[in-house]
């Protein structure tokens, strides 16, 4: 994310926002800033693991974000959501970067692209909901409820969840 100038008001955590905030700042932030997002398949995070697809994610993020900068522009650091950064795990990682814990809350940067990200995730969802009712990812965003635990035990995985997630991976040594 590279914020724009003047930045959007109103910027937080995603998870602080009303469903209608978010929506409002999204489409802010995506008229007037630069951004990009990272997607990573379940497939991808079960090979991975949570972690490591999470590195993933933040570097293919980068990556698409750099495109759209000039080479004039350069990149000066990249602030993280957390305490660790893909330094070292990821050798596609290359740029300067700064983690802060609870950055979401702190950086109006980290905040808008947890905006954006948390927009991105909830619309999968509710597009990956018209082809499987029965999990209620309209409603649960693909989180373990117990609505969403008793569809898994009634109607079993689909190719979207992740082999990994403890509820699936135990179904699989029923």
């Amino acid at each position: 994310m590279v914020l724009c100038k003047p930045r959007p008001s109103g910027l937080d955590d995603s998870k602080k926002l009303s469903a209608a905030r978010r929506a409002e700042l999204e489409e802010k932030i995506k008229r007037r800033c630069r951004w990009a997002v990272g997607v990573v398949e379940p497939e991808e995070i079960d090979r991975l693991n949570i972690f490591g697809a999470t590195m993933l994610a933040m570097t293919l993020a980068v990556q698409a974000l750099c495109e759209q900068i000039a080479h004039d522009e350069g990149v000066g650091e990249v602030l993280i959501d957390g305490n660790l950064t893909p330094h070292g795990r990821r050798p596609e990682w290359c740029w300067p970067a700064r983690p802060i814990v609870g950055g979401d809350a702190l950086e109006p940067c980290i905040s808008a692209a947890s905006i954006i990200a948390k927009e991105h995730r909830d619309r999968i969802m509710r597009e990956a909901a018209l082809a499987h009712p029965h999990y209620g990812w309209e409603r649960n965003a693909g989180y373990g409820t117990p609505e969403h635990l008793a569809a898994l035990r009634e109607h079993g995985p689909t190719p979207l969840h992740r082999r990994s997630f403890a509820p699936v991976a135990q179904l699989q040594l029923l």
